[in-house]
């Protein structure tokens, strides 16, 4: 009897992660894909560099804009059918920019991907959160973020045969295609406990009692103003990385394909990684994951300076590699851990608000001061803010994991 009911639990969890994970990386191949076609498609259809770097930014605009409505959203219809939303209307968004060749559609399927980003973001954190016992938590965590991160790694290879078998455009109909196929197998995902089936379950939602975005985050406004702010300092230094090495290779003269295998390194490490971090976590606690990996990254910014031929750049791509990919998850499991059981999708809206504009703000502190002071000052301006924001999670980031 203790054998069925071991295999059944095994299925469930295997159907679970399945349905988690599936959509994830199929998402993330296909918009792996476009993303960085978004400025060339954009030039393809005859706007300036300037437009087509508006619209490129437009994704992670949307996304912070998205994250409190995002909260919404996921209380009034669920966890499951919001992602099932997101992927359906990426889907017909793509599907436009495909068939329409318009410069304005191609905007608002940009501005509507980072919107629906933030949907199916925090609709899978929320999902995860109640479905996975805590002593996994971190683990689930961080192998969502790692997913996410092979997705990106395929979904240009694909891009590049698609493109040199049909066109430019074909790509988006590929990512429409993915987009597709992720909400189908969205329908797949078990129901929480205590949720009812299809329709059903969006009822039960909306006629539930629903907190307050404001009262939410106004009640846990110490813990988003402490440990939130430092979450946001992380994610402003892992930020940094995609915009600084890139800048610093074509500074020194590095061609193009000897930056690309550069980065590539660089990813290499996030994927390998990103595992054994959410297993430290889990066994030894946040913070042993969390400190090391924002002061290494910060110490790579720090020395960056100093290198000038590809060996030595790409040493600092690998530590900075190294930090982003062994704290795969840990914003997001932060979040969970902190997250009250009344109003958790409203808190985890806010909390992703903070992460999602240290992403923004990232970039944009290396363009203002390496504008100002040059390229040099602008990775010891954000190792330093590193620094400080290895003091102040070291202040906030519980000990312990209670649960």
């Amino acid at each position: 009897m203790g054998s069925v009911e071991g295999e059944r639990a095994r299925r469930s969890w295997v159907r679970t992660l399945t349905a988690v994970y599936g959509p994830t990386v199929l998402a993330s191949i296909g918009f792996g894909a476009v993303i960085p076609l978004i400025a060339i498609q954009a030039r393809a259809l005859g706007t300036s560099v300037g437009v087509a770097a508006f619209i490129t930014a437009l994704t992670g605009i949307a996304q912070a804009i998205g994250d409190l409505p995002a909260g919404f959203v996921t209380d009034r219809i669920g966890e499951k059918y919001s992602i099932v939303l997101a992927c359906l209307v990426d889907a017909v968004m793509m599907a436009v920019v495909f068939a329409s060749h318009s410069l304005v559609l191609l905007a608002l399927a940009v501005l509507c991907h980072g919107l629906t980003g933030s949907v199916f973001s925090l609709a899978r954190q929320t999902y995860l959160t109640e479905r996975i016992p805590l002593s996994w938590r971190a683990r689930a965590m961080s192998t969502l973020g790692g997913v996410m991160r092979v997705g990106w790694f395929i979904g240009p290879l694909a891009a590049a045969a698609i493109i040199n078998r049909w066109s430019l455009p074909a790509a988006f109909g590929f990512t429409a295609g993915m987009s597709l196929v992720a909400a189908v197998v969205t329908f797949t995902m078990p129901d929480l406990p205590g949720e009812e089936h299809g329709l059903a379950a969006i009822r039960q939602r909306s006629r539930g009692d629903h907190a307050r975005t404001l009262s939410v985050l106004r009640a846990n406004r110490r813990v988003l103003l402490t440990l939130g702010t430092g979450c946001l300092g992380l994610m402003l230094i892992r930020a940094v990385r995609q915009t600084i090495i890139p800048l610093w290779c074509e500074a020194h003269g590095i061609p193009a394909a000897t930056t690309s295998l550069i980065y590539s390194m660089s990813m290499g490490c996030d994927v390998l990684l990103f595992f054994p971090g959410g297993l430290i976590m889990d066994r030894l606690g946040r913070r042993w994951v969390t400190l090391p990996a924002i002061a290494t990254m910060s110490a790579g910014l720090l020395v960056l300076p100093l290198t000038h031929h590809a060996a030595t750049i790409a040493l600092v791509a690998a530590l900075l590699g190294v930090g982003n990919g062994v704290s795969s998850g840990i914003v997001i499991t932060l979040g969970a851990d902190v997250s009250p059981t009344w109003g958790r999708s409203q808190f985890l809206a806010g909390w992703r608000l903070f992460a999602d504009s240290g992403n923004a703000v990232g970039p944009l502190v290396v363009s203002a001061v390496a504008g100002a002071a040059g390229l040099p000052a602008s990775a010891l301006t954000v190792g330093v803010i590193g620094l400080v924001g290895t003091w102040w999670l070291s202040r906030y980031v519980p000990r312990r994991t209670d649960g």
